[in-house]
């Protein structure tokens, strides 16, 4: 009933893409999440600023960099993920891109870097680039949605999370797969074999 006293204005989604400021591609340098040999030029990537509903029922504003192929489609999915009032966790850049560690729950996009290998024990490496290398991926609210191989996962944090027969908050929800594949991005979680990434949206699936 709250909701009603508030004018529709200030509760509409708002989200906006822009190039890179020059802070933000300082940040990235200097925190080594791009760097000289990135499939990606700094130029490729773009700024998103939009509002989404937080853990605390609140709005909030978050930030993401990703490639500005990605950035209208991706604005179209978030809208979805506010209409939804779908949770999020971190989406500040502070969080992704800070000095200090990640919070493990930072929803992110670009970050150069390879493939990360499954849980399984003994998976090694593949040594290609991470579609995150790209800008062109999405892990949304890691610890509700853990990698998780031979049911197992890294973080120790996401083991309540393992049965996904009990939906919680912040978990993925079939809408929010829809609006992710209504732009043609794939789900980690829907891979095949026994490594499922619940977090991982990404313009190839992978």
């Amino acid at each position: 009933m709250r909701l009603l006293a508030v004018p529709l204005a200030v509760l509409a989604f708002h989200g906006f893409a822009e190039p890179l400021p020059q802070p933000v591609r300082h940040q990235l340098v200097t925190a080594h999440f791009w760097h000289r040999g990135c499939p990606v030029s700094l130029s490729q990537l773009r700024l998103l600023t939009l509002t989404y509903w937080g853990f605390d029922g609140q709005l909030h504003t978050g930030q993401l960099v990703v490639n500005r192929d990605s950035a209208a489609p991706l604005l179209r999915v978030f809208r979805r993920l506010y209409q939804l009032r779908f949770r999020i966790h971190h989406m500040r850049l502070v969080d992704a891109y800070g000095r200090g560690p990640r919070p493990a729950d930072t929803t992110s996009v670009f970050d150069c870097r390879f493939a990360s290998p499954s849980p399984c024990p003994g998976t090694g490496g593949t040594g290609h680039w991470s579609m995150h290398a790209y800008g062109l991926a999405v892990d949304l609210n890691p610890l509700e949605n853990p990698y998780v191989g031979c049911g197992r996962t890294r973080q120790r944090s996401s083991r309540p999370y393992l049965d996904r027969s009990r939906h919680r908050r912040g978990m993925v929800t079939p809408a929010v797969v829809r609006a992710f594949r209504s732009i043609g991005w794939g789900w980690g979680g829907a891979w095949s074999g026994s490594t499922r990434d619940y977090m991982h949206f990404s313009a190839t699936g992978h």
